[in-house]
């Protein structure tokens, strides 16, 4: 049968807080955005929340769970997420509400998140230079919905593929924080003593142990399809990791010198930052997956940190730049004003406690090694597990 989404439940279009409304910001609700949008299942999580007082103020947009939002406005049109519990979007989402019960909430989200080209195409139909899709023209969508039995079959097959993807998210996460802990525990062991170390360690400058590499200068001509990728600034998340959707097709034009390649667990550290934040500028991640590509280059907005003569394991290396110790060293050489950029010193004049034989650092390496190939893995299936889910949505919807 077809339904139209206005039929299916209520629309409920957000709004913001007056920006002179004082105290409109705590925690007694989410208040989510389009930038809370990230390709995540639920809502769970949102960077801002309302306070009693805010959530008083908007009780007529408050979206009771289960609920399905959408953003319907700008470069972010059409991309959906979950609500479990009662939120407030602002006014860049529609969402339904009170959804009648033949349709499976979790169904109509499939349904949703497998029509984002057309909501932005319709969007981009409306006579704006903006793409945008208004309460009355969302609601007048109409799509065919299975018999509920149907629905249930086919949203029960998409969440195995989204909670196994889920769970390896959650490992993930869980193997990321034991190496940050392992990495400031090892530089404030030291730092407890103020910087005293064994009579058979020493500090070794991060230079003298590894190569720093230049990346790649490229043009926009060359950024076309290709089986070559680019990592970027794009590929480091705000909040830590490496994220594979921010590698770039590119089809080098010149020839590339081969330290301008790099290849899995190598590791890049951001020398720009296009916020004034510094969220990324001077975080070291490692590369650990090269996604559907057979080489990858890096950006002249990063830089390569490889071991001299595997004088040290990589994944040591690793493990010691993602602390907080380094990162605080890169941000006392950061200038620019608009565009953040981290001094050539920063990484030559970092130093590390290092004993004389790297091999009595063997267990935490190889602990390490473990984890960023667990890592790694994790990401490769959920890699399969997302191509997998896409031929399902395509198959049903």
């Amino acid at each position: 049968m077809k339904i139209k989404l206005k039929e299916i439940g209520k629309i409920i279009t957000g709004k913001t807080p007056p920006k002179n409304e004082k105290d409109a910001y705590g925690n007694t609700m989410n208040f989510l955005t389009p930038g809370d949008l990230k390709g995540q299942r639920f809502s769970d999580i949102t960077a801002r929340q309302l306070s009693e007082k805010g959530v008083r103020g908007l009780k007529n947009n408050i979206v009771s769970g289960p609920s399905i939002s959408v953003s319907c406005i700008g470069s972010n049109m059409g991309k959906t997420i979950f609500n479990k519990e009662a939120i407030i979007t602002n006014q860049q989402l529609n969402s339904i509400t009170f959804i009648r019960n033949d349709v499976n909430p979790l169904y109509l989200y499939y349904l949703l998140i497998s029509k984002r080209e057309l909501l932005h195409f319709i969007g981009s139909n409306q006579g704006s230079t903006m793409p945008i899709l208004n309460k009355k023209d969302f609601g007048n969508l109409e799509f065919e919905i299975p018999s509920f039995e149907e629905q249930n079959y086919i949203s029960g097959k998409l969440n195995l593929l989204d909670r196994k993807i889920e769970l390896n998210n959650q490992i993930n996460d869980n193997l990321i924080s034991q190496l940050k802990i392992i990495s400031n525990s090892y530089f404030s062991y030291f730092e407890a003593y103020n910087g005293k170390i064994p009579l058979d360690w020493s500090y070794t400058k991060l230079v003298d142990i590894t190569n720093i590499d230049a990346g790649y200068s490229y043009t926009s001509k060359e950024l076309v399809d290709s089986n070559i990728a680019m990592a970027t600034i794009k590929n480091f998340d705000r909040t830590g990791g490496f994220n594979i959707r921010g590698f770039k097709e590119i089809k080098p034009n010149k020839i590339v010198k081969k330290e301008k390649y790099a290849k899995l667990f190598d590791i890049l550290v951001a020398h720009t930052d296009l916020t004034q934040n510094a969220d990324i500028i001077g975080n070291a991640e490692p590369i650990l997956n090269t996604s559907k590509y057979s080489k990858i280059i890096y950006s002249m907005d990063l830089v390569k940190v490889t071991p001299k003569a595997e004088k040290i394991s990589p994944f040591l290396l690793a493990l010691l730049l993602q602390g907080d110790r380094f990162k605080k060293h890169c941000l006392g050489y950061v200038n620019g004003t608009t565009v953040l950029h981290l001094s050539k010193k920063a990484l030559k004049e970092f130093e590390f406690p290092f004993p004389t034989s790297f091999s009595d650092l063997d267990n935490i390496a190889k602990f390490a090694e473990r984890n960023y190939k667990l890592i790694s893995n994790n990401m490769k299936e959920n890699q399969k597990l997302q191509n997998l889910k896409q031929v399902l949505l395509s198959k049903y919807f």
